[in-house]
Protein backbone atom coordinates (compact mmCIF):
# COMPACT_ATOMS: atom_id res chain seq x y z
CA UNK A 1 0.00 0.00 0.00
CA UNK A 2 1.85 3.32 -0.81
CA UNK A 3 1.92 6.35 1.57
CA UNK A 4 -0.47 8.19 -0.53
CA UNK A 5 -3.09 5.60 -0.24
CA UNK A 6 -2.56 5.41 3.87
CA UNK A 7 -3.11 9.08 4.54
CA UNK A 8 -5.63 9.79 7.80
CA UNK A 9 -6.48 6.03 7.84
CA UNK A 10 -7.96 5.60 11.14
CA UNK A 11 -7.46 2.02 12.52
CA UNK A 12 -9.24 0.67 15.71
CA UNK A 13 -7.37 -2.36 17.89
CA UNK A 14 -9.73 -4.85 19.81
CA UNK A 15 -7.94 -6.64 22.20
CA UNK A 16 -8.61 -9.08 25.07
CA UNK A 17 -5.16 -9.43 26.59
CA UNK A 18 -1.48 -8.04 26.60
CA UNK A 19 0.01 -10.05 24.29
CA UNK A 20 -2.95 -9.66 21.64
CA UNK A 21 -3.16 -6.11 22.38
CA UNK A 22 0.98 -6.36 21.48
CA UNK A 23 0.00 -8.46 17.91
CA UNK A 24 -3.19 -6.43 16.96
CA UNK A 25 -1.27 -3.11 17.43
CA UNK A 26 1.71 -3.93 15.85
CA UNK A 27 -0.24 -5.58 13.30
CA UNK A 28 -2.36 -2.81 12.86
CA UNK A 29 0.58 -0.44 12.01
CA UNK A 30 2.59 -2.81 9.71
CA UNK A 31 -0.44 -3.22 7.55
CA UNK A 32 -1.72 0.14 7.64
CA UNK A 33 1.54 2.19 6.31
CA UNK A 34 4.87 0.61 4.40
CA UNK A 35 6.13 3.81 6.34
CA UNK A 36 4.97 3.00 10.14
CA UNK A 37 7.05 2.51 13.12
CA UNK A 38 6.57 -0.96 14.88
CA UNK A 39 6.46 1.00 17.85
CA UNK A 40 3.93 3.85 16.70
CA UNK A 41 1.04 4.62 14.95
CA UNK A 42 2.89 7.04 12.45
CA UNK A 43 1.78 10.36 11.52
CA UNK A 44 -0.66 9.00 8.78
CA UNK A 45 -2.23 6.63 11.27
CA UNK A 46 -4.87 7.32 13.85
CA UNK A 47 -4.72 3.93 16.04
CA UNK A 48 -7.92 4.00 18.56
CA UNK A 49 -7.65 1.22 21.28
CA UNK A 50 -10.32 -1.17 22.97
CA UNK A 51 -9.43 -3.38 25.22
CA UNK A 52 -12.58 -5.76 25.90
CA UNK A 53 -12.89 -6.17 30.08
CA UNK A 54 -12.42 -9.69 31.50
CA UNK A 55 -10.10 -11.66 33.18
CA UNK A 56 -6.97 -10.64 31.42
CA UNK A 57 -7.49 -6.64 30.49
CA UNK A 58 -3.92 -5.49 30.59
CA UNK A 59 -2.45 -3.71 33.73
CA UNK A 60 -0.70 -0.36 32.91
CA UNK A 61 2.62 -1.85 33.50
CA UNK A 62 1.45 -4.88 30.60
CA UNK A 63 0.61 -2.36 28.16
CA UNK A 64 3.75 -0.12 28.95
CA UNK A 65 6.01 -3.02 28.52
CA UNK A 66 4.22 -3.84 25.15
CA UNK A 67 5.09 -0.07 24.06
CA UNK A 68 3.03 0.48 21.27
CA UNK A 69 1.65 4.09 21.42
CA UNK A 70 -2.20 4.61 20.53
CA UNK A 71 -4.10 7.61 20.27
CA UNK A 72 -6.62 6.46 22.68
CA UNK A 73 -7.19 3.58 24.68
CA UNK A 74 -9.89 2.26 26.42
CA UNK A 75 -11.89 -0.26 28.20
CA UNK A 76 -14.81 -1.72 27.14
CA UNK A 77 -17.22 -4.82 27.35
CA UNK A 78 -18.31 -6.15 24.27
CA UNK A 79 -21.75 -4.57 24.00
CA UNK A 80 -19.90 -1.14 24.51
CA UNK A 81 -17.67 -1.83 21.66
CA UNK A 82 -20.59 -2.63 18.78
CA UNK A 83 -22.02 0.43 20.06
CA UNK A 84 -18.69 2.53 19.42
CA UNK A 85 -18.35 0.82 16.30
CA UNK A 86 -21.93 2.04 15.42
CA UNK A 87 -21.11 5.30 15.95
CA UNK A 88 -17.71 5.74 14.47
CA UNK A 89 -16.15 5.60 11.29
CA UNK A 90 -12.71 3.72 10.78
CA UNK A 91 -10.98 2.28 7.81
CA UNK A 92 -9.22 -0.76 9.11
CA UNK A 93 -10.60 -2.62 12.69
CA UNK A 94 -7.93 -5.54 13.82
CA UNK A 95 -10.07 -7.82 16.01
CA UNK A 96 -7.09 -9.00 18.25
CA UNK A 97 -8.90 -11.81 20.57
CA UNK A 98 -9.56 -15.49 21.31
CA UNK A 99 -11.55 -17.43 18.37
CA UNK A 100 -15.04 -16.92 19.96
CA UNK A 101 -14.77 -13.40 20.62
CA UNK A 102 -13.66 -12.75 16.95
CA UNK A 103 -16.92 -14.86 16.16
CA UNK A 104 -19.16 -12.84 18.77
CA UNK A 105 -17.87 -9.74 17.07
CA UNK A 106 -18.12 -10.73 13.97
CA UNK A 107 -21.85 -11.62 14.52
CA UNK A 108 -22.64 -7.86 16.34
CA UNK A 109 -20.32 -6.28 13.74
CA UNK A 110 -22.60 -7.51 10.81
CA UNK A 111 -25.83 -6.39 12.94
CA UNK A 112 -24.66 -3.00 13.75
CA UNK A 113 -23.33 -2.50 10.21
CA UNK A 114 -26.03 -3.22 8.10
CA UNK A 115 -27.63 -1.03 5.75
CA UNK A 116 -24.12 0.73 6.16
CA UNK A 117 -22.43 1.96 2.59
CA UNK A 118 -19.15 2.09 4.10
CA UNK A 119 -17.13 -0.34 6.97
CA UNK A 120 -13.52 -0.94 8.08
CA UNK A 121 -12.03 -3.41 6.37
CA UNK A 122 -11.98 -6.55 9.74
CA UNK A 123 -8.77 -7.88 10.19
CA UNK A 124 -7.67 -10.75 12.56
CA UNK A 125 -5.85 -13.83 12.74
CA UNK A 126 -3.57 -15.55 15.49
CA UNK A 127 -0.61 -14.11 18.25
CA UNK A 128 1.72 -16.87 17.62
CA UNK A 129 2.41 -20.44 16.91
CA UNK A 130 -0.97 -21.90 15.83
CA UNK A 131 -0.56 -25.91 17.25
CA UNK A 132 -3.31 -26.91 18.88
CA UNK A 133 -7.76 -26.20 17.97
CA UNK A 134 -6.35 -25.20 14.42
CA UNK A 135 -10.23 -25.96 12.71
CA UNK A 136 -11.98 -24.43 15.80
CA UNK A 137 -10.10 -21.38 16.26
CA UNK A 138 -10.21 -20.73 12.00
CA UNK A 139 -13.58 -21.04 11.89
CA UNK A 140 -14.02 -18.84 14.81
CA UNK A 141 -12.24 -16.40 13.33
CA UNK A 142 -13.56 -17.17 9.57
CA UNK A 143 -16.06 -14.09 8.36
CA UNK A 144 -13.70 -11.59 8.98
CA UNK A 145 -11.86 -9.83 5.17
CA UNK A 146 -8.35 -11.04 6.15
CA UNK A 147 -7.33 -14.00 8.19
CA UNK A 148 -3.93 -13.59 9.21
CA UNK A 149 -1.07 -16.28 8.88
CA UNK A 150 2.38 -15.74 10.60
CA UNK A 151 3.69 -18.08 8.07
CA UNK A 152 4.05 -19.81 4.68
CA UNK A 153 3.12 -23.24 7.01
CA UNK A 154 -0.16 -21.76 8.25
CA UNK A 155 -1.47 -20.31 5.20
CA UNK A 156 -1.15 -23.48 4.01
CA UNK A 157 -2.82 -25.17 6.60
CA UNK A 158 -5.58 -22.33 7.12
CA UNK A 159 -6.53 -22.80 3.57
CA UNK A 160 -6.62 -26.74 3.63
CA UNK A 161 -9.50 -26.10 6.72
CA UNK A 162 -11.65 -23.47 4.91
CA UNK A 163 -11.58 -25.27 1.46
CA UNK A 164 -12.03 -28.54 2.99
CA UNK A 165 -15.64 -27.55 5.17
CA UNK A 166 -16.72 -25.76 1.83
CA UNK A 167 -16.22 -21.96 3.34
CA UNK A 168 -14.37 -19.18 1.63
CA UNK A 169 -10.55 -19.29 1.75
CA UNK A 170 -9.80 -16.36 0.29
CA UNK A 171 -9.45 -14.03 3.21
CA UNK A 172 -6.49 -16.22 4.63
CA UNK A 173 -3.35 -13.92 3.78
CA UNK A 174 0.36 -14.43 4.53
CA UNK A 175 2.29 -12.33 6.83
CA UNK A 176 5.00 -12.85 9.63
CA UNK A 177 4.76 -12.48 13.44
CA UNK A 178 4.72 -8.11 13.77
CA UNK A 179 6.81 -8.25 16.84
CA UNK A 180 9.92 -10.23 15.13
CA UNK A 181 13.13 -7.64 14.80
CA UNK A 182 16.00 -6.41 16.77
CA UNK A 183 20.00 -6.43 15.95
CA UNK A 184 20.98 -9.92 14.33
CA UNK A 185 23.54 -11.89 17.13
CA UNK A 186 27.16 -11.11 15.73
CA UNK A 187 28.56 -13.17 18.79
CA UNK A 188 28.84 -13.76 22.55
CA UNK A 189 28.16 -11.45 25.29
CA UNK A 190 30.50 -10.68 28.78
CA UNK A 191 29.24 -12.19 30.50
CA UNK A 192 27.45 -15.47 28.48
CA UNK A 193 24.05 -15.26 28.63
CA UNK A 194 20.85 -17.71 28.98
CA UNK A 195 17.69 -17.12 28.84
CA UNK A 196 14.36 -19.45 29.61
CA UNK A 197 11.28 -17.68 28.35
CA UNK A 198 8.83 -18.80 30.47
CA UNK A 199 4.87 -19.58 29.55
CA UNK A 200 2.14 -19.42 31.80
CA UNK A 201 0.36 -22.62 31.28
CA UNK A 202 3.15 -24.86 29.66
CA UNK A 203 3.75 -27.11 31.49
CA UNK A 204 0.17 -26.85 33.60
CA UNK A 205 1.40 -28.87 36.36
CA UNK A 206 3.91 -27.67 39.43
CA UNK A 207 6.00 -31.29 39.24
CA UNK A 208 6.87 -30.40 35.44
CA UNK A 209 7.48 -26.64 35.98
CA UNK A 210 9.50 -26.91 39.48
CA UNK A 211 11.88 -29.88 37.07
CA UNK A 212 12.68 -26.96 34.23
CA UNK A 213 13.15 -24.19 37.64
CA UNK A 214 15.55 -26.54 38.95
CA UNK A 215 17.29 -27.65 35.94
CA UNK A 216 17.33 -23.66 35.10
CA UNK A 217 19.10 -23.31 38.62
CA UNK A 218 21.10 -26.16 38.22
CA UNK A 219 22.72 -24.71 34.89
CA UNK A 220 23.40 -21.56 37.08
CA UNK A 221 25.22 -23.63 39.57
CA UNK A 222 27.17 -25.48 37.01
CA UNK A 223 28.31 -22.24 34.93
CA UNK A 224 29.49 -19.56 37.33
CA UNK A 225 30.51 -17.37 34.71
CA UNK A 226 27.29 -17.09 32.80
CA UNK A 227 24.55 -14.98 33.28
CA UNK A 228 21.61 -17.01 33.97
CA UNK A 229 17.66 -15.55 33.41
CA UNK A 230 14.29 -16.70 34.20
CA UNK A 231 12.21 -14.18 31.85
CA UNK A 232 8.61 -13.69 33.22
CA UNK A 233 5.46 -13.06 31.32
CA UNK A 234 3.77 -11.36 34.12
CA UNK A 235 4.06 -10.03 37.51
CA UNK A 236 1.97 -11.72 40.32
CA UNK A 237 -1.50 -10.80 40.06
CA UNK A 238 -1.40 -9.93 36.66
CA UNK A 239 -3.02 -12.22 34.34
CA UNK A 240 -1.98 -12.79 30.32
CA UNK A 241 -3.68 -14.66 27.34
CA UNK A 242 -3.27 -18.21 29.45
CA UNK A 243 -4.08 -18.27 32.92
CA UNK A 244 -0.73 -19.01 35.19
CA UNK A 245 -2.03 -21.23 38.33
CA UNK A 246 1.70 -21.72 39.27
CA UNK A 247 3.84 -18.61 38.56
CA UNK A 248 7.87 -19.67 38.95
CA UNK A 249 8.18 -16.57 41.66
CA UNK A 250 6.40 -18.62 43.77
CA UNK A 251 7.80 -21.33 42.70
CA UNK A 252 11.57 -20.25 42.91
CA UNK A 253 10.79 -18.77 46.96
CA UNK A 254 12.44 -20.80 49.60
CA UNK A 255 15.15 -21.96 46.73
CA UNK A 256 18.52 -21.81 47.58
CA UNK A 257 20.50 -19.77 44.54
CA UNK A 258 23.39 -18.78 42.53
CA UNK A 259 24.37 -15.13 42.48
CA UNK A 260 24.72 -15.59 38.65
CA UNK A 261 20.64 -16.37 38.21
CA UNK A 262 17.54 -14.13 38.77
CA UNK A 263 14.34 -13.32 37.52
CA UNK A 264 13.71 -10.69 34.52
CA UNK A 265 10.87 -8.75 33.45
CA UNK A 266 10.29 -6.65 30.65
CA UNK A 267 10.31 -6.55 26.70
CA UNK A 268 11.84 -10.07 25.15
CA UNK A 269 12.95 -8.13 22.29
CA UNK A 270 15.44 -5.85 25.00
CA UNK A 271 16.21 -8.84 26.50
CA UNK A 272 17.12 -10.48 23.02
CA UNK A 273 19.46 -8.18 22.98
CA UNK A 274 21.98 -9.51 25.33
CA UNK A 275 20.91 -13.34 25.16
CA UNK A 276 23.40 -15.71 24.18
CA UNK A 277 21.43 -18.72 24.24
CA UNK A 278 17.28 -18.83 24.32
CA UNK A 279 15.18 -21.65 25.77
CA UNK A 280 11.65 -22.65 25.78
CA UNK A 281 9.18 -25.33 25.75
CA UNK A 282 7.26 -23.97 22.93
CA UNK A 283 7.26 -20.11 23.47
CA UNK A 284 7.35 -17.83 20.81
CA UNK A 285 10.34 -16.31 22.04
CA UNK A 286 12.08 -18.92 19.89
CA UNK A 287 10.74 -17.33 16.90
CA UNK A 288 11.64 -13.97 18.05
CA UNK A 289 15.24 -15.89 19.04
CA UNK A 290 15.41 -17.40 15.48
CA UNK A 291 14.63 -14.11 13.53
CA UNK A 292 17.70 -13.03 15.27
CA UNK A 293 19.91 -15.70 14.61
CA UNK A 294 20.44 -15.68 18.73
CA UNK A 295 21.23 -19.94 19.76
CA UNK A 296 17.90 -21.39 20.38
CA UNK A 297 16.95 -24.54 22.25
CA UNK A 298 12.88 -25.78 22.63
CA UNK A 299 13.60 -28.32 25.37
CA UNK A 300 12.99 -32.18 25.03
CA UNK A 301 13.05 -33.08 28.63
CA UNK A 302 8.87 -33.26 29.08
CA UNK A 303 8.70 -35.27 25.89
CA UNK A 304 7.69 -34.12 22.34
CA UNK A 305 4.18 -33.63 23.04
CA UNK A 306 1.00 -32.08 21.23
CA UNK A 307 -0.20 -30.60 24.84
CA UNK A 308 3.16 -28.80 25.36
CA UNK A 309 3.36 -27.20 21.46
CA UNK A 310 6.49 -28.24 21.47
CA UNK A 311 5.87 -30.93 18.58
CA UNK A 312 5.53 -27.75 16.51
CA UNK A 313 9.00 -27.48 16.37
CA UNK A 314 10.29 -30.73 14.64
CA UNK A 315 12.11 -30.69 11.97
CA UNK A 316 13.78 -27.45 13.45
CA UNK A 317 17.05 -28.70 14.16
CA UNK A 318 16.57 -26.99 17.88
CA UNK A 319 15.11 -29.76 19.96
CA UNK A 320 17.12 -30.51 22.76
CA UNK A 321 17.41 -31.73 26.75
CA UNK A 322 19.01 -29.77 29.77
CA UNK A 323 21.46 -32.77 29.96
CA UNK A 324 22.60 -32.17 26.13
CA UNK A 325 22.72 -28.16 27.29
CA UNK A 326 25.08 -28.87 29.94
CA UNK A 327 27.32 -30.91 28.07
CA UNK A 328 27.68 -28.12 25.40
CA UNK A 329 25.49 -28.72 22.77
CA UNK A 330 24.15 -25.86 20.39
CA UNK A 331 21.79 -26.67 17.90
CA UNK A 332 21.59 -25.97 14.40
CA UNK A 333 18.40 -24.49 12.88
CA UNK A 334 17.31 -26.02 9.66
CA UNK A 335 17.11 -23.18 6.98
CA UNK A 336 14.12 -24.69 4.99
CA UNK A 337 12.09 -25.22 8.52
CA UNK A 338 12.69 -21.55 9.45
CA UNK A 339 11.68 -20.20 6.40
CA UNK A 340 8.42 -21.54 6.22
CA UNK A 341 7.59 -20.32 9.42
CA UNK A 342 7.69 -16.78 8.66
CA UNK A 343 11.11 -16.27 10.29
CA UNK A 344 12.75 -14.04 7.62
CA UNK A 345 16.71 -14.72 9.36
CA UNK A 346 18.17 -13.53 6.08
CA UNK A 347 16.37 -10.85 5.02
CA UNK A 348 12.52 -9.77 3.13
CA UNK A 349 10.90 -9.54 6.34
CA UNK A 350 10.28 -5.75 5.22
CA UNK A 351 8.14 -7.18 2.36
CA UNK A 352 6.20 -9.79 4.58
CA UNK A 353 3.09 -7.56 4.98
CA UNK A 354 3.29 -6.42 1.20
CA UNK A 355 0.25 -8.68 0.36
CA UNK A 356 -1.62 -7.92 3.34
CA UNK A 357 -1.71 -4.08 2.44
CA UNK A 358 -2.31 -5.24 -1.21
CA UNK A 359 -5.14 -6.71 -0.12
CA UNK A 360 -6.45 -3.91 1.86
CA UNK A 361 -6.27 -1.12 -0.25
CA UNK A 362 -8.45 -3.01 -3.12
CA UNK A 363 -10.84 -3.58 -0.42
CA UNK A 364 -11.13 0.23 0.38
CA UNK A 365 -11.08 1.03 -2.69
CA UNK A 366 -13.93 -1.32 -3.57
CA UNK A 367 -16.77 0.58 -5.49
CA UNK A 368 -19.97 0.98 -3.59
CA UNK A 369 -18.08 -0.58 -0.07
CA UNK A 370 -17.94 -4.16 1.05
CA UNK A 371 -20.53 -6.82 1.69
CA UNK A 372 -22.10 -7.81 4.76
CA UNK A 373 -19.79 -9.56 7.05
CA UNK A 374 -20.12 -13.36 5.98
CA UNK A 375 -19.31 -16.08 9.08
CA UNK A 376 -19.05 -19.86 8.36
CA UNK A 377 -21.10 -20.12 11.80
CA UNK A 378 -24.77 -19.50 11.33
CA UNK A 379 -27.68 -19.97 13.95
CA UNK A 380 -28.56 -22.28 10.24
CA UNK A 381 -25.00 -23.71 10.38
CA UNK A 382 -24.27 -24.08 14.04
CA UNK A 383 -27.39 -24.00 16.26
CA UNK A 384 -25.86 -25.96 18.63
CA UNK A 385 -22.81 -24.15 18.98
CA UNK A 386 -23.13 -20.75 17.91
CA UNK A 387 -25.90 -19.32 20.65
CA UNK A 388 -23.40 -20.31 23.40
CA UNK A 389 -20.44 -18.71 21.62
CA UNK A 390 -22.25 -15.33 21.54
CA UNK A 391 -23.99 -15.62 24.93
CA UNK A 392 -20.84 -15.43 26.42
CA UNK A 393 -20.62 -11.91 25.25
CA UNK A 394 -24.00 -10.88 26.22
CA UNK A 395 -25.08 -11.24 22.48
CA UNK A 396 -28.24 -13.10 20.87
CA UNK A 397 -28.32 -15.66 18.34
CA UNK A 398 -28.95 -12.84 15.71
CA UNK A 399 -25.79 -10.82 17.46
CA UNK A 400 -28.37 -8.21 19.25
CA UNK A 401 -27.43 -7.87 22.82
CA UNK A 402 -29.32 -9.67 25.53
CA UNK A 403 -31.64 -8.09 27.86
CA UNK A 404 -29.60 -7.39 30.65
CA UNK A 405 -26.27 -6.80 28.92
CA UNK A 406 -23.87 -4.98 30.61
CA UNK A 407 -22.90 -1.70 28.85
CA UNK A 408 -22.33 1.81 29.84
CA UNK A 409 -22.61 5.17 28.00
CA UNK A 410 -20.20 6.59 30.81
CA UNK A 411 -16.75 6.16 32.16
CA UNK A 412 -17.73 4.32 35.52
CA UNK A 413 -17.85 5.76 38.79
CA UNK A 414 -14.76 5.55 41.49
CA UNK A 415 -17.62 3.18 43.78
CA UNK A 416 -17.69 0.61 40.49
CA UNK A 417 -14.40 0.36 39.80
CA UNK A 418 -13.03 0.13 43.00
CA UNK A 419 -15.41 -3.41 42.97
CA UNK A 420 -14.46 -4.07 39.46
CA UNK A 421 -10.81 -4.32 40.66
CA UNK A 422 -11.79 -5.99 44.03
CA UNK A 423 -13.36 -8.70 41.52
CA UNK A 424 -10.74 -8.97 39.65
CA UNK A 425 -8.30 -9.62 42.74
CA UNK A 426 -10.67 -11.56 43.78
CA UNK A 427 -10.98 -13.96 40.36
CA UNK A 428 -7.22 -14.16 40.40
CA UNK A 429 -6.66 -15.23 44.13
CA UNK A 430 -8.71 -18.13 43.42
CA UNK A 431 -6.98 -19.24 40.34
CA UNK A 432 -3.47 -18.59 41.67
CA UNK A 433 -3.85 -20.01 45.31
CA UNK A 434 -7.67 -21.84 45.81
CA UNK A 435 -7.71 -23.57 42.67
CA UNK A 436 -4.54 -25.59 43.23
CA UNK A 437 -5.13 -26.11 46.89
CA UNK A 438 -8.33 -27.89 45.45
CA UNK A 439 -6.73 -29.72 43.01
CA UNK A 440 -4.33 -31.04 45.34
CA UNK A 441 -6.92 -32.19 47.57
CA UNK A 442 -8.80 -33.89 44.79
CA UNK A 443 -6.14 -35.25 44.13
CA UNK A 444 -5.21 -37.12 47.74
Amino acid sequence: MPASATKSLRVAVLADSDTRWKWGALTATRIASEEADASSSGPDIRLDGYLLRGRATPTPRQLREVGVRADSLREVTAVEFLRAMEEESYDILVLALVGGGVQAMLHGLRRVWTGRTKRPVVVTGYVGVVYEKLADGLLLRHGADLVLANSRQDADRFRAVYEGVGADASSVTEVALPFLGGAPYTGEHAPYTVVFAAQPSVPDNRRDRTYLLDRLIGHARAFPDREVLLKLRSRPGEHTTHIEELPFQKLVQGKDVPANFRLVYGHMGEVLDRTDLLVTVSSTAALEALHRRVPTVVLTDLGIREALGNHHFVGSGCLASWDQLDAGHRPVPDAEWVARQGVAADGGYETAFDAARERIAELLARPGGLPPLDPYYTPETAPGYLPGILARHHLGPDGAPLPGAPAADKEPGPVRQIVRRAARGAYRHGVQRVAPVIRRMGEL
